[in-house]
């Protein structure tokens, strides 16, 4: 079994003197995310592997939920700043098998369409946003259109 934490980054600075990619977390959205992260420790839900957008907020978001989960910095793929669902998933169908449980932080609206792709599920993706998304195959490259199931979803709007 495959295990996807898809994780929206959290809340931005609204502009950046260098453009949208170098945009920083506001301070709500460290404290966003710091939230989410020990949402997720609490809940048992801890990736073995964090892969981010090389973009500066997603970068951050990454950062804290692994110091908090006491893993790895995140990887960073330069790919998923901007990816369309299927992009998404060319980098998903790409991970590596020795890891069952990754957690890919990314921008929307990619999140989302990738997670209706994955499961057929329309949620809603605010920023600091986490869907656990499990799949019954063995192989990263086995993800296709609705092989996944929503087992765990939070938002900051939620009570952890």
């Amino acid at each position: 079994m495959k295990k996807l934490l898809l994780v929206r980054h959290a809340t931005a600075q609204p502009e950046s003197a260098n453009g949208d990619f170098d945009r920083a977390l506001s301070n709500k959205g460290i404290k966003e995310a710091t939230e989410l992260a020990q949402k997720l420790k609490n809940n048992g839900i801890i990736p073995q592997l964090i892969i981010a957008s090389s973009a500066l907020r997603t970068q951050t978001t990454g950062d804290i939920i692994t110091d908090v989960l006491q893993l790895p910095k995140p990887q960073l793929k330069a790919a998923i700043y901007e990816a369309s669902e299927q992009t998404l998933l060319e980098v998903i169908n790409a991970f590596a098998d020795v890891n069952d449980f990754t957690a890919l932080v990314g921008h929307n609206p990619g999140i989302s369409y990738l997670l209706l792709t994955l499961t057929g599920e329309i949620r809603d993706v605010p920023p600091a946003t986490a869907i656990l998304v499990t799949f019954e195959v063995s192989e990263w490259n086995a993800l296709s259109s609705n092989s996944g199931t929503i087992t765990y979803y939070t938002s900051p709007d939620q009570i952890a």
